[in-house]
């Protein structure tokens, strides 16, 4: 694959990526502004978060499997549909309840983009050569994160909380368009799995019968719960408790998240020196430290806000480079049944992480609360690493520096 092929299948793949963060993130700016035009609790809200993640977990599940047994493309296009029409119905939601239960709709449509992005890279790539792709797309993805904020915060200078959910569906048109014109069918007909529940429900077991799988799959779930925490609580602790308007807030969560986008790209050329695996364990042991090291500032208030953001900034960073290697280790032992695999992965990261928003909100919706859940999230990928994954029995996967496709 040439050069010019390659950054066109990531900038198509970084647009299907850009709906799962986009559509949880975009509309956190407006979170207060729901519970008081809702007249309902941060609780709630927050809720809403959760469903988009429930929502997102469930469809993968759904998508991954059909997706290996039907090719790519449908259910790409069916559920991008699915997402637009959510967007709209949250615009006009008339309560906490139905945004709530719609907000978990729009997470199934969002989920077909995020599954079928990772089978498509799987269908081309593995090993080392997957992590480095992975890396490209995860600038588009931390790039999400960045702009989806602050593009909120923008729209909230000119329209309400539910022109966020408008312009939501237009960003599903618009992917609808690239979808259609822009990826070829990357499954051929011979490489597709076998249809119906019960091929799946097989598939499914032995994917959960491999050790080393499931423990990735915890890892990459635990690191994005750490994540989590940081999207479902930030809102309230930045604005709420270090009192930054709706636009600082945008400029703050960005700003974090560059940690994120550098991470990634860092990621590509540590790949060409040192394999995945090294780089997941260093991640983790310095994300942990970097986690407890938040739990401190947070609870005695040592350096105020600039301390928090700068501990924020090296979880991000570490979290950057955990969330590539840990899903190449994991897919490239499940090339076969890739869209499944990827499912499995998705599912347990977002389903973590519709655990971890409402588990800070919980706890309290101060800068403890969020530390405490984010410091969890890290510590535990950690153990489940070298206690379940035990790393040492990981291939190396020495890293190809022109990321050949697999075959």
């Amino acid at each position: 694959m040439s050069r010019r092929q390659r950054l066109r299948l990531i900038l198509v793949l970084g647009s299907l990526i850009a709906v799962g963060p986009l559509t949880i993130d975009m509309y956190l700016p407006a979170l207060p502004a729901i519970v008081d035009d809702l007249a309902t609790s941060s609780a709630a809200v927050q809720l809403t978060l959760t469903g988009t993640l429930i929502g997102l977990a469930l469809g993968q599940l759904l998508i991954g499997p059909l997706s290996d047994a039907v090719g790519r493309r449908k259910p790409l296009i069916a559920g991008t549909v699915l997402h637009i029409v959510a967007s709209v119905c949250c615009a006009l939601a008339p309560n906490i309840a139905v945004l709530g239960a719609l907000r978990v709709v729009q997470g199934l449509g969002a989920a077909a983009a995020a599954v079928i992005a990772m089978a498509v890279v799987r269908d081309l790539f593995s090993g080392s050569a997957f992590a480095q792709l992975l890396s490209r797309l995860l600038l588009v993805m931390g790039a999400a994160p960045v702009l989806a904020p602050t593009l909120g915060s923008e729209l909230l200078r000119w329209t309400q909380w539910r022109g966020v959910f408008a312009a939501l569906a237009v960003f599903g048109i618009l992917l609808l368009l690239i979808a259609v014109r822009g990826l070829p069918e990357t499954l051929p007909p011979l490489r597709r799995q076998r249809g119906g529940a019960a091929p799946t429900v097989r598939l499914y077991g032995s994917l959960l019968r491999d050790r080393a799988f499931v423990g990735l799959v915890l890892v990459a779930g635990l690191a994005m719960a750490a994540l989590f925490a940081y999207v479902g609580g930030s809102s309230f602790v930045l604005q709420g408790q270090y009192g930054l308007d709706e636009q600082q807030f945008g400029l703050a969560f960005g700003a974090g998240a560059i940690g994120l986008i550098a991470a990634t790209q860092a990621n590509v050329r540590l790949l060409r020196r040192y394999s995945p695996r090294r780089i997941l364990v260093s991640a983790l042991l310095v994300g942990s430290a970097a986690s407890l090291v938040l739990l401190g500032f947070a609870a005695t208030g040592i350096g105020g806000l600039p301390a928090l953001l700068a501990a924020l900034w090296v979880v991000l960073a570490t979290a950057g480079l955990a969330l590539p290697n840990a899903p190449a280790l994991a897919l490239t032992r499940h090339g076969e049944a890739a869209g499944t695999a990827s499912a499995l992965l998705g599912a347990a990261q977002f389903g973590i992480g519709a655990v971890a928003a409402p588990l800070v909100g919980a706890v309290g919706t101060g800068a403890i609360a969020m530390a405490l859940v984010i410091a969890g999230g890290m510590v535990s990928a950690l153990v489940v690493l070298l206690l379940v994954v035990r790393s040492g029995s990981l291939p190396a996967l020495k890293p190809d520096p022109l990321a050949a496709p697999a075959h």
